[in-house]
């Protein structure tokens, strides 16, 4: 694979807010001199996450680079040191392959937020429950199922799901974008689709959905999301490392934040910044951990 980082580097986010507790940093630079590197996946649920990351960082003092990439390549970026931190690992059945290839360059700090799934989704007025069923109609849903982007480890489930079932469908790649344009095209004709999604996901919220079921449990049971930081970021900067460590909220937490997102014309940074300050209580956890 081609460790070239294909980022667009969307945002150079400046420092805003110095707050009175910021200090100084490891060998007296300080935290607002600092840049750090935050790499993400387009999903909705790693928006919103990096980006409430990225303004808390801010509110510590620091400068905030958001780089979007491929789940391999962003992986790829941690273990080069391209990227410093992500808060997008799905543990431990997602994104295993990548964590098992780069596990000694890189350190795993633990669940940011639990309660997550993985799967294929169709809308709750389809008449097929399972996996297993999606075979014998086919023809329903035009022999495909709508994936993401081809790099996600959800998708490589999914093929494996194609394996283990034999399945006459089509995986077709997307994004989570066209992914979402196509259920939501479905939906308002009434027609049927299956989709590959997950939880946490705003689109569960705004419309009436349902996981098939899967007897050959090849998705697995619930998973968490990690942050993983590069080797040697508690040294270069030390409480930028505690921040994120310290950072832990909930699905309903980070479905707000998605919601927020969903709004024509919103800005996934601004809506960040907004939660933030809304949320100051629980900012506060992180920050003075």
């Amino acid at each position: 694979m081609k460790t070239q980082l294909l980022s667009q580097r969307t945002t150079r986010l400046a420092s805003a807010i110095l707050i009175a507790s910021t200090g100084l940093a490891a060998g007296g630079v300080q935290a607002q001199e600092q840049t750090i590197n935050l790499a993400y996946v387009e999903w909705s649920s790693e928006v919103a996450s990096t980006n409430v990351m990225a303004a808390v960082l801010e509110q510590a003092g620091y400068d905030v680079e958001l780089t979007s990439l491929s789940a391999a390549a962003m992986f790829q970026a941690l273990s080069t040191g391209d990227a410093d931190a992500i808060v997008a690992a799905w543990l431990p059945t997602t994104h295993a392959d990548y964590m098992e290839r780069i596990g000694d360059k890189i350190e795993d700090l633990g669940p940011n937020l639990d309660g997550t799934k993985l799967g294929l989704v169709v809308p709750a007025y389809t008449e097929v429950d399972s996996i297993d069923e999606l075979n014998d109609n086919a023809d329903i849903f035009n022999s495909e199922i709508i994936g993401i982007d081809p790099g996600a480890g959800l998708m490589g489930l999914a093929e494996d799901v194609v394996d283990t079932y034999d399945l006459g469908l089509r995986l077709r790649s997307g994004s989570d974008a066209t992914m979402v344009a196509a259920l939501s095209n479905a939906i308002n004709n009434e027609e049927d689709i299956v989709v590959t999604s997950w939880t946490p996901h705003w689109m569960f919220a705004r419309w009436d959905l349902k996981y098939l079921e899967d007897p050959e449990d090849v998705f697995g049971g619930a998973e968490q999301i990690h942050t993983v930081v590069r080797d040697g970021l508690e040294d270069d900067m030390p409480e930028a490392y505690a921040i994120l460590d310290a950072f832990e909220w909930t699905p309903e937490q980070m479905g707000e934040v998605m919601l927020m997102n969903q709004e024509e014309g919103s800005d996934p940074y601004e809506n960040a910044k907004q939660w933030v300050e809304d949320n100051q209580d629980v900012v506060e956890q992180w920050l003075n951990s």
